[in-house]
């Protein structure tokens, strides 16, 4: 099995309240023990805007970003190209962190599995990351339990 596939970690969720507005986190709970995060040393992040009173995307939106997260994981997670760590949705935004080999080979995935759906409202950035410090910050942050 490649250390790196999707079948080799677990999912966690948490929810955090903030201005009387939730944010649920979606995030990788564990890795395989083979697992080497230096394989993915480029952060991208895909940011989708929207706007609703309660802080969360409309059933509508909600499917939408759904299509858009099932068109990119067989293309960007192919072989251990990229791994889906984090994703947050509140306060009017969902972003998804993905770590990746290439920055540039992932823009390249991404239009390939996008060019034959209708333009997603999404704003992307990426950067070098090889120590996951995102990720990491965000783990060190979740209350013990």
């Amino acid at each position: 099995m490649n250390p790196n596939s999707t079948s080799a970690r677990s999912w966690g969720t948490v929810v955090t309240h903030s201005d009387e507005m939730a944010i649920i986190y979606r995030y990788v709970d564990t890795f395989h023990d083979d697992w080497d995060l230096s394989s993915q040393p480029d952060r991208i992040i895909i940011a989708w805007r929207y706007e609703d009173e309660t802080g969360m995307p409309s059933p509508n939106e909600r499917e939408h970003m759904e299509e858009l997260e099932v068109a990119l994981a067989p293309v960007v997670e192919e072989e251990g190209f990229a791994t889906l760590a984090l994703v947050s949705t509140g306060e009017n935004l969902r972003e998804w962190i993905y770590y990746t080999q290439s920055g540039e080979e992932f823009f390249n995935r991404l239009n390939t599995a996008l060019a034959p759906r209708p333009k997603f409202p999404i704003e992307i950035r990426s950067a070098a990351d090889p120590a996951w410090s995102t990720y990491a910050g965000f783990m060190a942050a979740l209350p013990q339990g």
